[in-house]
């Protein structure tokens, strides 16, 4: 059986890239055991990978009002909302590995609301849900709804950042028909999760 192509349009081979983007590949090795095949894809243009880097790290990596479980989680959800095959594997994957919890990542694939949550990480992702499925609806009263949740006003930027970004990169994955890597789909089965999300999945 024939490997997939992990996108309909070219991918760069990593020894033809600039030296800091082979660097940089050689980071994920250390950190991940892998390079992402999102990171591989988005090579093809190299100074878009640069910019989603640097923008995946700032809204994924950064210190902020939301754990970088809950980023994940949110990621995950939006997915879910979008069937993005490409992050929902990748995703799920950091969702297991971060909770310890494989129970978690996949009812979130498959249905945040069977998911064990607490009311607070409901409302967030029934913000983050709401903003993919009907942005419309994102008015004073969804707000309301993450503040009477506990968020603050910067934590309200920080969930719908985080929808908004993986909505641009679910549509991308699908425009490209983008493949998971085979390794994600075996990560973090166990009880135990390591912690580490430093890196784009």
């Amino acid at each position: 059986m024939s490997e997939q192509p992990i996108s309909a349009l070219p991918v760069p081979e990593e020894e033809t890239l600039d030296p800091d983007l082979q660097k940089y590949f050689r980071i994920c090795r250390e950190k991940l055991g892998l390079v992402p095949n999102v990171l591989r894809v988005y090579a093809f243009r190299p100074e878009r990978l640069r910019r989603f880097i640097d923008s995946y790290n700032e809204i994924m990596l950064s210190d902020g009002p939301l754990t970088k479980l809950e980023r994940e989680m949110i990621a995950v959800t939006v997915s879910s909302c979008n069937r993005c095959y490409y992050c929902l594997v990748a995703h799920g994957a950091a969702v297991r590995e971060l909770s310890g919890d494989p129970t978690l990542g996949e009812a979130l694939v498959m249905n945040y609301r069977m998911a064990p949550l607490d009311a607070r990480q409901r409302a967030m992702l029934d913000f983050a849900w709401m903003l993919t499925a009907e942005p419309e609806q994102a008015d004073e009263a969804a707000r309301e709804r993450l503040r009477a949740a506990g968020f603050s006003d910067e934590a309200i930027w920080d969930i719908a950042e985080t929808a908004s970004f993986f909505n641009y990169t679910n549509r991308m994955a699908h425009a490209v028909e983008m493949q998971p890597n085979a390794d994600y789909h075996a990560m973090a089965r166990g009880s135990e999760g390591t912690g580490d999300g430093d890196a784009p999945r």
